[in-house]
């Protein structure tokens, strides 16, 4: 299969990212604020992505992201054994040669040759075909020992990787979106560089600032500090 047709047929993988019994991102997670907190409780940064407020989220995709979150974790411990020349399983060795692929590089070439090298290091494939299911999340090695997974799958593998590489986690978001043009719910990785939100997507190498997206409405931003819903700042008024 050619790297331009697996791209082709991720496109289509990607379509089962939420699919299934479970209503669209949109409307998949109501808003439900903190406990004691009024449902006006957003913030934003000068820098907010997508120009947009978040607001806390909890449900479905909080509690799918923080089961990953975990194993990331955990996987960042079996790379520090790796490196440090010990038992390396096949798994963590294919991250650190993805992760290499940006060595000796900065800022944008950096995080343009991971998302390239991470693109072409996964087949497409649903979580239906593959798994069975709706709808799986999974965690960097499990990805990276099947060679296959869905959209999202890319996201947390580039997540992983350009977090080996260096970058914060400050500077790195997933975010699931509802892409209007497909009708369909699709995940990407948002890396802030120099300033500046550019999304990594599974169907192109090509790095998209935030603020030129077009035909997607962004819903949830996944980080370090939880699942979050993102609002508008007309909505949120």
């Amino acid at each position: 299969m050619s790297n331009r047709f697996g791209l082709i047929l991720a496109a289509l993988a990607c379509a089962f990212v939420l699919a299934g019994p479970e209503p669209a991102a949109a409307a998949m997670e109501p808003y439900t604020s903190a406990p004691g907190q009024p449902e006006t409780a957003h913030h934003r940064t000068d820098d907010a992505l997508f120009g947009m407020e978040i607001a806390p989220s909890y449900g479905n995709v909080s509690s799918k992201w923080l089961a990953v979150e975990a194993k990331i974790e955990q996987e960042q411990a079996v790379l520090a054994g790796c490196r440090a020349a010990e038992d390396c399983p096949a798994p963590a060795r294919e991250l650190l040669r993805i992760v290499a692929e940006g060595a000796g590089r900065t800022g944008l070439a950096r995080v343009g040759l991971i998302n390239r090298a991470v693109n072409l290091a996964i087949a497409p494939m649903s979580d239906e075909a593959q798994w069975g299911v709706d709808d799986r999340w999974s965690p960097p090695f499990e990805t990276l020992q099947t060679h296959r997974g869905d959209c999202e799958d890319y996201a947390i593998v580039k997540y992983a990787a350009l977090l080996e590489a260096g970058l914060s986690r400050d500077d790195m978001k997933i975010v699931i979106l509802r892409n209007f043009v497909r009708n369909e719910d699709h995940a990407v990785l948002a890396a802030r560089v120099d300033g500046e939100w550019l999304i990594l997507d599974d169907r192109n190498l090509t790095l998209v600032p935030d603020t030129e997206m077009l035909g997607a409405h962004p819903v949830f931003a996944l980080d370090h500090d939880g699942a979050h819903r993102l609002v508008s700042p007309k909505r949120a008024g």
